[in-house]
Order: C-alpha cells, then sequence, then structure tokens
C-alpha cells in the first residue's frame, strides 16, 4: 500500500506563496488518482482539487470558496510526488491541508459528501499558517 507524506507547510504573510509536496512511498502513484484537502478550526474537511492518475484531468469543486486560479494541483509521477502550489495566499486559507490518494478519481472527488465513500491513503497532514 502506498504511504503520503505532506511536507512544504509554515507560516506566510497574506498575499504570499507556498508550494506543498505530497511524497509517495511503497507503491507508484501513477495507479492513483490524487486529491488536496484542507480543515480548518471547527470546520469540515473540504476538498480543494483533484487530479487524475496521468495527471491530464484536474477538478476543483464549483463553490463560492474555490481555490481555482489562486491554487495549482498537479503532479509528477517519475518523482512519485504531487504538488499543490498556492498563490495569493489569504488568512481564511489557514488549515491543516492533507493529500490523499485513491483508485478511483470520483472518489476523491466525493468523499467529503458521500459517506459511503472511503479513501485508500491519507497523508498525516500540514499546517499552512497565514498571517494578516
Amino acid at each position: 500500500q502506498v504511504q503520503l507524506v505532506e511536507s512544504g507547510g509554515g507560516l506566510v504573510q497574506a498575499g504570499g506563496s507556498l508550494r506543498l509536496s505530497c511524497a509517495a512511498s511503497g507503491r507508484t502513484i501513477s495507479n492513483y488518482a490524487m486529491g488536496w484537502f484542507r480543515q480548518a478550526p471547527g470546520k469540515e474537511r473540504e476538498l480543494l482539487a483533484a487530479i487524475s492518475r496521468g495527471g491530464g484531468s484536474t477538478y476543483f469543486p464549483n463553490s463560492p470558496d474555490s481555490v481555482k486560479g489562486r491554487f495549482t494541483i498537479s503532479r509528477d509521477n517519475a518523482m512519485n510526488t504531487m504538488y499543490l502550489q498556492m498563490n495569493s495566499l489569504k488568512p481564511e486559507d489557514t488549515a491543516v491541508y492533507y493529500c490523499a490518494a485513491d483508485p478511483i478519481l470520483h472518489n476523491i472527488v466525493v468523499v467529503t459528501t458521500d459517506k459511503d465513500i472511503s479513501l485508500e491513503v491519507w497523508g498525516q497532514g500540514t499546517l499552512v499558517t497565514v498571517s494578516s
């Protein structure tokens, strides 16, 4: 089974940028769709973005809080790593950021809304704090 480890979190001023990495071990990530999630204090975990196995398709939730346009999801299967480039950060982006993997992209997309769905593996999370 694949194991995931996030890195790249930290403290940044509003307007700044960070790049998160999700490094996999144990198995190649090319067999998995992957996604980035976050959970702020007192809030439920939310999906930020998902990416297909080969990286050719990406998905951002259609919501008022969508990070599309500020955040970019990408992956490098040769490096067994997924990334989240975060620009124009805001204090409300403060949260623990998680990566996750599952063989089925649809599961990544619906896991936060369908209680019958669980993902194969989650990382342990990395804290991002954006100061005003």
